[in-house]
Order: structure tokens, then sequence, then C-alpha cells
């Protein structure tokens, strides 16, 4: 909790110039209060702690496979096929799969064109992660915020949230807030384009470059382990603090009267008043890494290495369930 709370104030409006991990640290620990971070943490936190962490790969490879299937192409290399020679597997260089229909003229199959092919493989490395971003998102968002404001000021944020008002309606939010802010928490659409891309870096850009490009007879669970690692901290937490500090300074301007936000004006007023360093300096990105790189770094190495292990269990318990239900419901 601490490290997430240092990487949530240290990327938001409320610390800037020098000194500002100390500034951070009066934030979250008040009066020496040490266990103040703990006390932000309620029922919807662990609850989405708990389906981002455990169905987070299940989630984008439901979305990749689901999209693979409908555009007739392969989905993003998995487990085993990371440690293949591309130069010699069939399954490096893009192809139509056995779920794809080519089109055919006068008895003639004609292939799609490269290009087309390339295109479709493009398209679904950005809308799979994308989407499983936006899911995770959904799950998550609201509670980051409640963790950012704490439950009274977040509360008072929202005005109310699910409270009845005079025995009528409820009022589901703040006037003037958007249905997104409304229905997923303040600052979503920021809290999605980080989980993009983290959810691009650790299942689609990891195991395609390692796979593509890392030395073959360096390659192990322990090199995949690294790369992934690497990966998060010096290509995915590059990118994704932008968007971290985006939230940040969000959650900031929605904290403010009149509690209303747009992303225009939080990019316009944090670089009219610190430049570039309002979205990314060396210690934003440090506290960053620190609480993300522990747990997302690793998850190129669990997902393709550890998780496929207990697969064949998992399918085959699932395969006698769909078997029983689907004989009980012809009996009925």
């Amino acid at each position: 909790m601490p490290l997430e709370m240092s990487a949530f104030i240290m990327n938001s409006s409320q610390v800037s110039g020098a000194g500002q991990l100390q500034q951070t640290l009066r934030i979250i620990f008040p009066n020496n209060d040490y266990f103040a971070p703990y006390r932000k943490v309620g029922r919807a936190s662990v609850v989405a702690w708990f389906f981002q962490y455990s169905v987070m790969g299940f989630v984008f490879q439901v979305c990749d496979r689901s999209f693979s299937r409908a555009l007739g192409i392969e989905p993003v290399v998995y487990g085993e096929q990371l440690m293949e020679d591309p130069k010699i597997s069939k399954s490096a260089a893009p192809s139509i799969s056995s779920d794809a229909k080519p089109r055919a003229s006068m008895a003639v199959i004609i292939p799609e064109s490269t290009w087309w092919m390339n295109a479709k493989y493009a398209g679904k490395a950005i809308v799979a992660p994308l989407l499983a971003g936006i899911i995770e998102s959904g799950v998550a968002n609201r509670a980051e915020a409640q963790r950012f404001f704490g439950f009274e000021k977040f509360a008072s944020v929202q005005n109310g949230i699910r409270l009845w008002q005079n025995s009528r309606a409820p009022q589901l939010c703040r006037p003037g807030w958007g249905i997104v802010a409304c229905a997923a928490g303040p600052g979503f659409t920021a809290n999605a384009s980080r989980n993009f891309i983290m959810s691009g870096t650790s299942f689609v850009a990891t195991p395609s470059l390692y796979r593509q490009y890392f030395p073959q007879e360096q390659k192990s669970t322990a090199s995949l382990f690294w790369f992934g690692l690497g990966m998060n901290i010096f290509f995915g937490n590059v990118l994704g603090i932008t968007q971290q500090a985006l939230w940040g300074r969000t959650l900031d301007m929605y904290g403010r009267p009149p509690h209303q936000a747009s992303y225009r004006t939080v990019i316009a007023e944090g670089w009219r008043k610190e430049g570039p360093s309002a979205f990314f300096t060396l210690p934003k990105w440090s506290s960053r890494v620190l609480m993300n790189a522990p747990i997302q770094g690793t998850m190129p190495f669990f997902y393709n290495q550890v998780l496929p292990l207990g697969e064949p269990s998992v399918l085959k318990f699932v395969k006698k369930i769909t078997s029983v239900l689907s004989r009980s419901s012809v009996t009925e």
C-alpha cells in the first residue's frame, strides 16, 4: 500500500519542484501515521485486486482469441511457442488459421494479400489489449480513486453516490459528470489508457519480441523472466507513467470545487505550471516502477511459463463439467 500510494501522490499535482519524495511521504504518512495508507482499503479494493491479479491474463486471452477467430488469424504467441526458433517455425509468419475462410473464385483458392493479413495482425495487437485494459479499469478504477482520495473525500467528491436524498431517486453522482465518470469513477479514460499500455507490453510486445528477436541459444525461463521485467521497467512504465500522471492530476482537479475536470484542461494546466515534468520525471517513473514492476513485470514469465502448467487439468475439469451439464439438460 505505501508503494502504491507513493506512486499515486508522486504522479499528481500535490507535489512539485524539489524534494518530491519528502513531500509525498508527508502526504501519505500524515503526522507519522504509518498505517494511514491501509485505512483507505475497503471492500471495493479487495474485490478489485482479486479480479485484477487473478483473471488479468485470462481476460486478455479471451479478447485475443476471440478477435483471432473472428479475423481468421493466429493468436499472440503463448507458452512453449516463445521458445521456438522463428526461423524454422511455420507460425512465425502470418498465416490463415483453420478458422479462416479464404475467398474462392472459379474453384481456385485465392489467399489474402500479405498487407491485409499484416493489417489484421496489427489491428488485433492494438484492439485486444485495449479491450482488456478497459475491462480491467472497469473493475479497478473506482477502487483506485477511493484509495487516492480516502473514503470521506471520495464520497464528497462523488456527492453522496448511491445515497437517497429527500426520499427521491438516488443521486448516482455529481451533476455534470459524464456517464463514464458516473459508472466507472473519475479519471477512467486515463486509467484505461495506462492499463492498455501495460497490457500491450505484458501480453503482446514482450512475448512477440522475445520469440522473434531474442537469441535462440539464450532462451530460457530465466531469460524470459528478466526480459519481461526489463520490458515492463524500460518500455511499459516509461509510457505508462504519463497516463498515471494524467490520472492523478485529473483526480486532483475532480477533488477541487466545482469537482469537474477535462483532460484538455488538466494537460494545459500541468504543462503551463511544470512543462513536461508534470507528466514524466525520474522520481515519478521510479515510484511507478517500485509499485508495478514486481507484479506486472513478472507477468509474462508467469503467464507463459507457469500458467500453462495447470491448463490441461483445468480444461479437463471444465470439459467434464460441461459434459455433465449437457447430459442433465438433455435428460430434463
